[in-house]
């Protein structure tokens, strides 16, 4: 939505998006986020997503936005589909074969590898052939593909080197809009440090999160921990242990609310599956959000182009392992970055070099221009 703010200025946008029970009934956001779109010109078109039965659900919402996608082009005259992730490309890929529009593949991460780190999917079985097939086709087939990083791009040219071989590409991380994420200052609480969004996902390391915090405890006792996650409470508690999750503040919190969270931290963790293929495709939403801040990160290496930025703007520290020694080390190192008086504009910096809202809608609509310029199908 923060693109389409201002891709909507030069473009007639349909939207289309499976929203979850929860959110749905929570009728005044939903109301807002229609006057929103109605404000801009956005055509919105939410549909409930089915989360059960299993394997009759995700079937029909794909045979329903199949029905819708293929209604808009033939009634609105639709030139360009933006496909967010694989399920909307497959469908859209069938859909396009009839209405001959091209479409953009903006892959986001690399699922069939996330779905396999977390132990969702077992590689070389049907449904990850199945998956990994679509995404070869879809790779082929698009008039242009999006990726979170410049990592996981090397690895698709190595996998797909006739896909891509002429494919027009574009890196684009998950940005932030750093209007709202902004440094705060000296009013930062400097005792408050920490974690943003989902942890139980499968490709977050809670053992890597638990054994820093435990470090974090024992060097500096009076230190608050807050964890801010829309995951079950219980189960992330459990997750934790009961010993830490006593310690800690666990607590969910609309988008709005998020500026204000990270603007009372000194810093943020977040550990994910690094090594893994499935972590060359990740852009943390939240590191974008907590450099605009003005935060440094605490981190591991293997994670899409993470580490690169933290070596290139020293914005953070990176955790070797899990052992207390290298928790040990990760925490003194942060403590030496604490007290550089450049490191809130150093990570501000990098934000608005990276992760500018600004500048990833312009490259969203430099992609669009091209594509319609060229108005070209592959078949």
């Amino acid at each position: 939505m923060a693109y389409l703010r201002g891709l909507s200025r030069s473009h007639a946008v349909t939207l289309i998006t499976y929203e979850k029970d929860e959110d749905r009934a929570d009728a005044a956001r939903m109301a807002a986020a229609q006057a929103e779109c109605d404000a801009l010109g956005i055509r919105w078109l939410p549909q409930r997503f089915l989360p059960r039965p299993k394997m009759i659900a995700p079937a029909l919402s794909m045979m329903r936005m199949a029905w819708l996608v293929r209604r808009e082009v033939l009634r609105h005259g639709i030139r360009l589909i933006h496909c967010r992730s694989y399920i909307p490309a497959a469908v859209v890929m069938a859909v396009t074969r009839f209405t001959r529009t091209p479409f953009i593949f903006d892959m986001r991460a690399l699922w069939p590898e996330e779905l396999i780190t977390a132990g969702r999917l077992r590689r070389g079985s049907l449904l990850h052939r199945i998956i990994v097939g679509a995404e070869r086709a879809c790779l082929r087939r698009a008039a242009g593909v999006v990726s979170l990083t410049h990592a996981a791009v090397d690895y698709l040219k190595r996998e797909y080197p006739a896909e891509l071989a002429d494919r027009r590409i574009a890196v684009i991380p998950t940005c932030a809009d750093l209007d709202r994420f902004t440094p705060v200052g000296e009013e930062r609480q400097a005792r408050v440090i920490g974690c943003l969004g989902t942890l139980l996902s499968g490709w977050f390391r809670i053992d890597w999160l638990c054994a820093f915090l435990e470090v974090a405890l024992r060097r500096a006792p009076d230190l608050k921990i807050e964890l801010t996650s829309r995951d079950d409470p219980v189960r992330l508690r459990s997750a934790l242990g009961a010993e830490l999750a006593g310690k800690i503040t666990i607590g969910s919190a609309h988008p709005e609310e998020v500026p204000a969270i990270l603007g009372r931290q000194f810093a943020s963790v977040m550990f994910y599956a690094g090594g893994e293929v499935s972590e060359l495709g990740r852009s943390p939403t939240r590191m974008a959000e907590v450099l605009g801040c003005g935060l440094p990160v605490v981190a591991n290496e293997g994670v899409g182009d993470v580490a690169r930025i933290i070596g290139e703007y020293r914005v953070g520290v990176l955790a070797g392992s899990a052992a207390p020694q290298a928790m040990e080390k990760a925490w003194e190192e942060l403590q030496t970055l604490l007290v550089d008086p450049g490191l809130p504009a150093r990570c501000r910096a990098a934000a608005e070099a990276i992760f500018s809202l600004a500048v990833g809608t312009e490259n969203y609509r430099r992609l669009y221009s091209e594509i319609l310029a060229e108005g070209s199908f592959r078949p």
